[in-house]
């Protein structure tokens, strides 16, 4: 309020400012340089009060700037003050000592687990282990085996059939 009332001031000094220029002129055409004069220094007088005004603005405006910076700052420390107090709580409902048992709980569920574990999985005696292991080398073994090679001798050609299985040629049969 106080910026927008200086800036009133100034337009009525800024008017006045002209009309008194405009007065010493026809003063000065008139003869009467003493009031000519008289109305040049009231004229500086009010320029100066002009530049008085305008720094009293800028100093207003800062003023406004630090006052909604400070507000800013203000909400910046209020909202640090409540993250504060929501860690505090959260930090009294899990204490170290609470978090601490838990995770001693879950290392001892993970270690009797890992116990369950072994036990099934160790179930079987060296004796079945063994055994295990003749199946797998006996089924290893059959896999690799081939067929025998047959001890006959292969049939004779026969004129329009195929050297394999004695089948007649496709091309002849297309043909007939």
């Amino acid at each position: 309020q106080q910026r927008d009332k200086l800036r009133q001031y100034q337009k009525r000094l800024s008017l006045g400012l002209e009309r008194e220029r405009a007065l010493a002129r026809q003063l000065l055409r008139d003869g009467k340089k003493e009031k000519a004069m008289l109305l040049l220094k009231k004229k500086r007088y009010q320029e100066q009060l002009l530049d008085k005004t305008e720094n009293q603005i800028s100093n207003l405006e800062r003023m406004v700037q630090d006052i909604e910076f400070t507000q800013i700052e203000m909400k910046v420390i209020e909202g640090l003050k409540i993250g504060n107090e929501c860690l505090n709580k959260m930090h009294q409902v899990m204490s170290i000592e609470e978090v601490e048992r838990i995770i001693g709980e879950t290392q001892d569920a993970v270690e009797y687990q890992r116990q369950i574990d072994e036990l099934l999985a160790g179930s079987l005696t060296e004796e079945d282990e063994d055994a295990i292991l003749e199946e797998l080398n006996a089924i290893t073994q059959e896999q690799l085996e081939l067929p025998e090679v047959p001890s006959e001798p292969l049939p004779e050609k026969a004129p329009g059939m195929s050297p394999l299985m004695n089948r007649p040629k496709p091309e002849l049969v297309a043909a007939s």
